[in-house]
């Protein structure tokens, strides 16, 4: 039987629309603070949790995108308000798509950032280099506050910098190296490209220009697949809304007051 311990969250805000944060791998509900004031000042209920591994949330090994979908759905039943929005970045993004894969019914809108709806998007050359600079540092006995900064850095477009940039590399700097690998392990197993198709709620995918990690061609491909909207922020890498927050969440609040109004 599987075990369903609710990880940490937060809740912001007040409102019959409740949006709830899924960070990514390199991540946690901190890294989400900008975001969920903007959400909160435009009247929505924000809710932003860390993933098991992530913060003070247990690990649990091993890990699955179904697992974490599994668990995300609990936290709604016990959290939800009148309507549900879910924004999943990066792994987020997969763990939302399987959500509304199991359950549906849960979601009034789905917002999927800077992600991918299978792990083979790109060919098996840019899977072994995804494993290869994210795992390896870990295996050769290196904490992630060696390594990660730099390598999300690098992930950005050039020249991103900024407090929201500031406190995202910070938070990397605090993650656990058991949950992390846990969660690439998890990352690498998803191959459900056929979830997306699927969908028929209203959807957003908000994507990088220079995303190298979920690329805006994957990312167009997908609300095409999904009937939904799509925006690509040009000279941005794959933290959309550290690096340029302005324009996104100008893109997300529109999306979302148009979609799934917070009154």
């Amino acid at each position: 039987m599987r075990r369903y311990e609710l990880p940490d969250y937060n809740v912001t805000g007040e409102g019959n629309t409740t949006v709830y944060l899924l960070h990514g791998a390199y991540g946690s509900k901190e890294y989400w603070r900008f975001t969920a004031k903007e959400l909160v000042d435009a009247g929505y209920r924000v809710i932003a949790w860390d993933a098991p591994g992530y913060g003070v949330s247990p690990t649990h090994t091993p890990l699955s995108i179904t697992y974490l979908a599994e668990l995300v759905a609990k936290l709604i039943d016990h959290t939800k308000s009148a309507k549900t929005v879910v924004l999943g970045h990066s792994m987020g993004g997969m763990v939302a798509q399987k959500l509304y894969d199991l359950r549906p019914e849960l979601l009034n809108a789905l917002v999927l950032s800077e992600t991918a709806h299978t792990f083979n998007h790109s060919g098996p050359e840019w899977q072994k280099d995804f494993l290869l600079t994210r795992v390896a540092p870990l295996t050769s006995g290196r904490k992630i506050r060696e390594y990660a900064p730099q390598l999300l850095q690098s992930m950005m477009g050039p020249g991103a910098s900024g407090p929201i940039v500031d406190h995202v590399l910070y938070n990397i700097c605090l993650m656990q190296e058991e949950g992390f690998a846990a969660a690439i392990k998890a990352t690498s197993e998803f191959l459900e490209e056929d979830i997306i198709g699927r969908v028929n709620i209203p959807l957003l995918c908000i994507a990088g220009e220079l995303d190298l990690t979920c690329p805006a061609s994957v990312m167009k491909k997908m609300a095409e697949l999904g009937n939904g909207e799509f925006h690509e922020m040009k000279g941005v890498g794959h933290y959309g809304w550290a690096e340029r927050p302005d324009e996104y969440h100008a893109v997300l609040l529109d999306f979302l007051n148009r979609q799934v109004p917070a009154a």
